[in-house]
This record gives structure tokens, sequence and C-alpha cells, in this order.
């Protein structure tokens, strides 16, 4: 099997309709996560075929999950799971920060490349970043409760908080911090047998989205 059938069957399984031309950006970007992954290290996963597992139909696994708000995603990394998403959802804004040089040039040029004006590319800590989206996600982060204490000066009573995790999220869940509601999505991506889930975090009261 080709990637681009590798792809448009992940797609089918996620229950995803992306278009030709949305497709062939999903794979570029991957074709160029190969490229600078040679001379710059952006990824433990060599393989093409298996980027596309791992990479995009994980990333694209949480689109139904995602409200329709602008997103911040924090620890991009080398895009993910920004990129996948920004080239999924047009319509929204996604802001990607990463405090690796490295690994925001990357993001910068494939931004770029992809013609991605819905996507925003910041090289700062997350704890020097200051506008307040009421939206994030972290694919690869940290830990629940220490990324919540990052977060915490951004965090608003309508933040929503998306925590991919590779595996249960329970000893995490244990220690949420005081103020803290959270609930888990399992989620299955095409291609891997190994458990992943989404931890949806927010604020604790009345009024707060679920």
């Amino acid at each position: 099997m080709n990637d681009r059938d590798r792809l448009a069957g992940g797609l089918r399984e996620l229950g995803l309709s992306l278009d030709d031309a949305q497709q062939r950006a999903l794979l570029a970007y991957r074709d160029l996560l190969v490229k600078w992954n040679r001379a710059y290290n952006l990824t433990a996963v060599r393989d093409p075929g298996e980027m596309v597992q791992r990479h995009l139909l994980d990333s694209l696994s949480v689109l139904a999950h995602l409200d329709n708000r602008d997103t911040l995603d924090v620890g991009t990394g080398a895009g993910l799971p920004g990129i996948p998403l920004a080239i999924a959802r047009p319509d929204l804004r996604f802001v990607l920060l990463d405090s690796n040089g490295k690994k925001t040039r990357f993001v910068r040029h494939a931004r770029r490349e992809l013609g991605l004006s819905n996507v925003e590319v910041v090289n700062t800590r997350v704890e020097q970043y200051r506008n307040a989206p009421s939206q994030i996600i972290s694919r690869a982060f940290a830990a629940l409760p220490d990324m919540l204490q990052a977060l915490a000066p951004l965090i608003t009573d309508g933040s929503r908080v998306l925590a991919m995790k590779a595996a249960a999220a329970d000893q995490e869940l244990a220690g949420l911090p005081d103020g803290w509601r959270a609930r888990v999505a399992p989620l299955s991506v095409p291609g891997l047998a190994e458990a992943r889930v989404l931890v949806i975090a927010s604020r604790a009261g009345p009024h707060v989205p679920e």
C-alpha cells in the first residue's frame, strides 16, 4: 500500500472527509519532515510510512474533539498536532508554540511551503507567552498536573485544555490540581495497536465547558 492510500484509508476510518488538496498538503508536510529530519533530528520516527500513522493520523484522531475556537498548540515540536489540524481545519486559527528554535524554524518553513495562513509560529517558553487562548492542545508537552501548572497564567474560566496521551492517564488524573475537572476520551489511530487517549480538562465551576 502506498502512502497516499494509507492516508486515505486512515482518514476513512477516522470518519474524516478531506479533499485531495488537503491530503496532498498532509503528505507534503510529511515529506518536509522527512527531509529536515535527516539533518535536524526533529522526530525519532524515521520511516515515511510510519509517519503517516504516528504523526498525521495520530494528530487528526483528535479532530472530532476540537471546538470551533482558536487553538494554541503548546510544545508543538515539529508542528504536531498543529500542522495536520490546521490543514484539516483551514477555518480555525492555530498558534504553534515551542521553545526550541531549531524546531520552530522548521515549522515556519512548513507554514510558508504549505501556504498555511491560519498558522502562527511562536518561539518562546510557555511561561513567557501572554495571549490567553480559549483552547489549548498538547501532544507531548508534560504530565497533566505539570502542564496545567505551566499554563495557569493563560487559563480562563472558559478555557479547554486537551492533552494527548499515549496510554491510560489514571495516575495523572489522580494528581489533577484543585479546581480542575477532566474527562478522558479514547482515541483510535488507524494502523496503530497502541493505546491513545485525550484528556479534556477545564476549570471546575458552573459555567465552564465540558
